[in-house]
């Protein structure tokens, strides 16, 4: 019983760090990068400090063959950098919290896919968490009850293209875990992204802003705490409590991110978006005890993560 305990610890302390990561963005904002150089920050720090770690704790686990390559270009470039680059629009778009929430229709989009590459059953508790996903969104992004606070098309578009190349990370790495360690998945799917985004993304135009102490806090922030550390820490909490209740417990990063952006940029919502952000949280607990109950472990860690 202590064990899991620790275990529901780790996991809501590394969906915390998941959580926090508007901020880190934020600041990068602030201090003049685009969109996509903070991706590239973040691929990049992220690489740096998870190569450190493996090559500390078990170099073996860098082993990969060349033939599945295709794995890591499936969760690095169309999940991960699209994801992120998604994600982090959204927040300039839009708002911390509720680009935090639309990241959350993920489980959604993995249900859907689900069901079409793997012949997984279509429940009627996946169906009630897919119809509350649905309800729960036009709340926060304000099409219901019709609010004069709407969010943009365009900020709707980067919320759900979030929450779309997320849940393809669950489909691409279902088959890389067939046969890698949690940690060569990860560690290679932030090599992929960084590769692919690198060359893209004009950094070096700004590589004079990196000689400010502000940069750098942010840099370790957000490859370190909010990337590395929030991974370990959920992984380390997976060990001892079933994938299912993790990814409940999770629900505790949009809750975090909505706070975060009430205190710190005193970003506001209105009562509806709050009960569209209560829906969506419910929603991924229906699909979660639906997947316990069945037995059936599907490969999605709740962060933002990454």
């Amino acid at each position: 019983m202590a064990d899991k305990k620790m275990a529901a610890l780790y996991i809501a302390a590394g969906a915390s760090l998941w959580g926090i990561i508007g901020i880190f963005v934020t600041f990068l904002y602030e201090l003049g990068f685009t969109p996509t150089q903070v991706v590239t920050i973040r691929v990049l720090s992220a690489s740096f400090f998870l190569l450190f770690y493996i090559i500390f704790k078990n170099r073996h686990l860098l082993k990969i063959q060349l033939s599945d390559s295709k794995y890591f270009i499936g969760t690095g470039i169309f999940s991960i950098v699209l994801f992120n680059w998604c994600l982090f629009s959204a927040m300039e778009e839009t708002s911390i919290s509720i680009a935090a929430i639309l990241l959350y229709t993920a489980p959604a989009f993995v249900t859907i896919f689900s069901r079409i590459l793997f012949k997984e059953a279509l429940t009627t508790r996946k169906v009630l968490a897919l119809i509350i996903t649905f309800a729960g969104c036009s709340f926060v992004i304000g099409i219901l009850p019709n609010s004069k606070e709407s969010v943009s098309l365009y900020g709707l578009i980067l919320g759900l293209g979030s929450g779309l190349f997320y849940a393809l990370y669950s489909i691409f790495g279902k088959f890389a875990l067939r046969k890698y360690d949690t940690l060569t998945v990860t560690v290679y799917t932030f090599i992929f992204a960084a590769f692919a985004i690198t060359p893209l993304s004009g950094l070096w135009v700004n590589l004079h802003l990196f000689s400010t102490i502000e940069v750098w806090l942010c840099i370790i922030g957000l490859g370190f705490f909010s990337t590395m550390l929030a991974f370990i820490l959920y992984t380390k909490g997976l060990q001892s409590l079933e994938s299912s209740r993790a990814s409940i417990i999770a629900t505790i990063e949009p809750v975090v991110a909505a706070l975060l952006s009430f205190f710190i940029f005193h970003e506001k919502l209105n009562l509806w978006q709050y009960l569209g952000i209560t829906l969506v949280i419910a929603a991924v607990f229906i699909v979660q005890e639906s997947t316990r109950k069945s037995g059936n472990k599907t490969f999605i860690s709740n962060e933002s993560s990454f």
